[in-house]
């Protein structure tokens, strides 16, 4: 594609929004709710969070107002991009009885395809995770390709970093380099605000075309760039992750696990808000008159007693084995499974997490108590 950039007045960024919509895409963009930023559905500029900030740290979670008027001047919404994608609940088929017996009830009619409005660049690796998982295989699930289906990415480059980031030392961000249809960097100040675009489709040229844009100046391009360069430098946490897999397998009985296991609730908060986790129970239901039935997928954890149930118990019974297993498949499993680890840096884990547990510190734990001895090179 056009590598030229160009540049989106914020006067004119109400058309992107009219013109997703008037090619029939349910537009979802971030907005405030509930006193934090989360992805809902937008039909206009004053539906994003104009002006507001998010503070984040290990346990907590704050909205500030800025001292301008940024549209996306916070970090990551509370909940990730995967809600939409890979939904909390899911019926699967649902059935009616008649008089020959049960017959399966088709879902009825196909919902628009969704525009992604905000999309930062951890958040399009954890998409491309997703989309390995789900459909990289030879076997695809249907409901999270239906979703995915047609879906238009408009990613927002970082220009702030949040307390709990690490996605530099993952290599996910903060710029964003593939993915998405069209890539933005804002730029505000007491002079001007802009947004600086580059486009990644053909589609995305398209969307382009029919709204108000112009060439970017060196300048401008400069100045974009710049922000993104700083918010690299200033990342909220670092981690080495070049040896992490070797040392997590070869620490499988260190005495750490239990240090952790001390402080974990196993509440599961960390895989819920994790853009990437994906594991899932079934639950069948029926009517009070048996006449109708369906099957539902819901999220799951691997933090829940119930997880490893087989015949006889849990595999994992002990909170120790099962954090153990939640960041050893996180950082070294996943490779082995899909070429690629299954965490992109976006804090939200350390930030959700309510005694403040630091996936980073944690790693660092380890690589203190386990040095590797022969060093191999990781594959991300």
């Amino acid at each position: 594609m056009d590598k030229q950039p160009f540049v989106i007045d914020s006067t004119c960024f109400q058309q992107l929004i009219d013109v997703l919509r008037g090619r029939g895409y349910r537009v979802i963009g971030p907005t405030v709710r509930d006193d934090a930023i989360t992805y809902d559905e937008i039909g206009s500029v004053s539906d994003l969070p104009i002006g507001w900030t998010d503070k984040q740290d290990g346990g907590t979670y704050q909205l500030e107002r800025r001292s301008d008027d940024a549209y996306f001047g916070y970090v990551v919404a509370a909940q990730s991009w995967k809600r939409l994608l890979h939904p909390p609940t899911a019926r699967i088929w649902q059935a009616q009885r008649t008089e020959q017996g049960f017959a399966v009830v088709p879902d009825e009619g196909d919902q628009p395809p969704y525009a992604f409005l905000g999309v930062r660049a951890c958040e399009l690796c954890a998409i491309a995770i997703q989309d390995r998982v789900f459909m990289g295989g030879a076997f695809v699930d249907p409901i999270y390709a239906r979703n995915r289906e047609g879906v238009f990415i408009v990613a927002m480059n970082c220009t702030q970093a949040g307390g709990t980031c690490f996605c530099v030392s993952t290599g996910t961000g903060p710029n964003a380099s593939t993915g998405f249809d069209l890539a933005l960097t804002e730029v505000v100040d007491a002079d001007s605000h802009y947004f600086l675009a580059e486009v990644g489709t053909e589609r995305g040229a398209s969307v382009l075309d029919d709204m108000s844009h112009r060439d970017a100046t060196e300048d401008e391009i400069a100045r974009a760039h710049g922000l993104v360069a700083t918010v690299a430098k200033h990342m909220g946490r670092t981690v080495d992750l070049s040896n992490t897999k070797q040392q997590l397998y070869e620490s499988y009985e260190s005495p750490h696990w239990e240090e952790i296991a001390q402080r974990c609730l196993m509440c599961g908060n960390c895989t819920m808000v994790c853009p990437t986790c994906f594991c899932a129970t079934v639950e069948d239901t029926t009517d009070l008159t048996g006449d109708h039935a369906e099957r539902r997928r819901l999220w799951d954890s691997c933090f829940t007693m119930d997880f490893s149930y087989i015949h006889g118990g849990s595999v994992r019974y002990t909170p120790k084995a099962r954090y153990r297993q939640w960041l050893t498949h996180k950082m070294a499993t996943w490779i082995d499974e899909f070429g690629m680890r299954g965490c992109v840096g976006c804090g939200r884990c350390i930030t959700w997490c309510p005694v403040g547990i630091d996936i980073t510190a944690e790693l660092k734990a380890i690589q203190e108590s386990h040095p590797v001895q022969h060093l191999q090179e990781e594959q991300p």
